[in-house]
């Protein structure tokens, strides 16, 4: 993601994976590609250790652009299918990001 000057939103969302794929790394792959055509997305990071444990950071122009993302068909669709397969337990949080700097 390429540095922004004024606010955003970021989405953290920290899960625990089931064992096995389940068909879980196509699903991801495709979310994210529809992720990437929505209104407001700025862009996505992630990491994922060998327990399962994961941490996906998905970046938004507004709160309006994260809860249209919420209702998209496919990415409710994928919801549903996580909490049915693929996710021991998630948690998710909704920032707004005042300011930014890297080295």
């Amino acid at each position: 993601m390429t540095q922004r000057s004024g606010s955003y939103y970021a989405v953290i969302f920290s899960s625990q994976r089931t064992e096995g794929d389940k068909g879980y790394g196509v699903t991801a792959d495709e979310i994210e590609e529809l992720a990437k055509q929505q209104p407001g997305f700025i862009g996505v990071e992630g990491v994922r250790d060998a327990s399962g444990a994961g941490i996906t950071v998905s970046y938004w122009e507004s709160l309006e652009a994260i809860a249209a993302w919420k209702q998209n068909p496919a990415h409710r669709l994928a919801q549903s299918k996580g909490k049915e397969v693929w996710y021991e337990r998630y948690q998710v949080r909704v920032c707004k990001v005042e300011r930014e700097y890297s080295f």
